[in-house]
């Protein structure tokens, strides 16, 4: 049985006793009207999720490409970098996840690589002594963090519908893992600075849902679990170091419940880079 076929009864159960589980929820709760809102965003997200895959590898491809520019939107605006900057990184959003679909045989790393030299050009072309070398180590971390990450959706097949199925989870599950061992003892201590609500009562949560959404699936395997979890883990923590020195809360405010996409999909694209790096060869 497949990841998509395992993943399809899983999803819709669980967004159906989520669904039930808040629409009961008394006003008295101090949450019900965030989680509601989490839970309407869980609801369209999930099947856009799970539809690109069930449309085959031109489906992932254009879902990861209109992710990749509305990121990298996002990503633009925290970075402070000009238009000519966003261009590039969005140009490269699309390119990666459709060569990776078209020309599956294609020198990817090498593509990659030149890709990233070009969005330097827009600093060393413009003549910025001022900003310039900040802006061209901003752009090469993005096109890291956002087009090659989304890339592997199209590359990963199966293994990527696992992993950001798992990673969904491990974000419930850290939430719930916080709430319920994190208000005291050595569980409550902060990951870091960056995040103080994120807490190793969190880690253990997200560990513990991560394990089993992924042998529920079928993908199990130590390897790609410690995958998924240090993404999880190290993803929320790379945002939050990206906003704090912005100066904002989130990367946007269209996403109700979460802010923006990035702030939907920070720990997915780190999840993703590390399960490449464990799988592909």
């Amino acid at each position: 049985m497949s990841a998509l076929s395992r993943a399809l009864p899983l999803v819709a159960g669980v967004l159906g006793a989520a669904g039930i589980a808040v629409a009961v929820l008394p006003a008295r709760v101090r949450m019900r009207a965030e989680l509601r809102r989490r839970w309407r965003t869980w609801a369209i997200s999930a099947p856009l999720f799970l539809g690109a895959f069930v449309a085959g590898r031109g489906g992932v491809a254009v879902f990861a490409a209109v992710l990749g520019v509305v990121a990298v939107a996002e990503y633009g605006r925290m970075a402070r970098l000009t238009r000519a900057d966003q261009a590039v990184l969005m140009l490269t959003a699309v390119a990666l996840p459709v060569l990776a679909w078209r020309a599956p045989d294609a020198p990817l790393p090498q593509l990659a690589l030149g890709l990233g030299l070009l969005t330097l050009l827009p600093a060393l072309l413009s003549g910025d002594a001022v900003a310039g070398f900040t802006r061209a180590s901003r752009s090469l971390f993005a096109l890291a963090w956002i087009p090659l990450a989304l890339t592997t959706l199209v590359l990963l097949g199966d293994t990527a519908l696992a992993v950001g199925v798992a990673v969904a989870f491990g974000d419930v599950g850290a939430w719930c893992g916080g709430m319920a061992l994190g208000r005291r003892g050595p569980l409550a201590k902060a990951l870091s600075p960056l995040s103080p609500n994120k807490t190793w009562a969190g880690v253990l949560g997200c560990a513990a849902a991560t394990a089993g959404t992924l042998a529920a699936l079928g993908a199990f395997t130590p390897l790609l679990w410690a995958a998924v979890l240090v993404g999880c883990v190290l993803g929320d923590l790379l945002e939050s170091m990206v906003k704090r020195e912005a100066g904002v809360k989130d990367a946007g405010s269209w996403l109700p419940g979460f802010g923006g996409l990035l702030d939907r999909i920070d720990s997915l694209l780190v999840a993703l880079l590390l399960t490449a790096g464990v799988t592909l060869r």
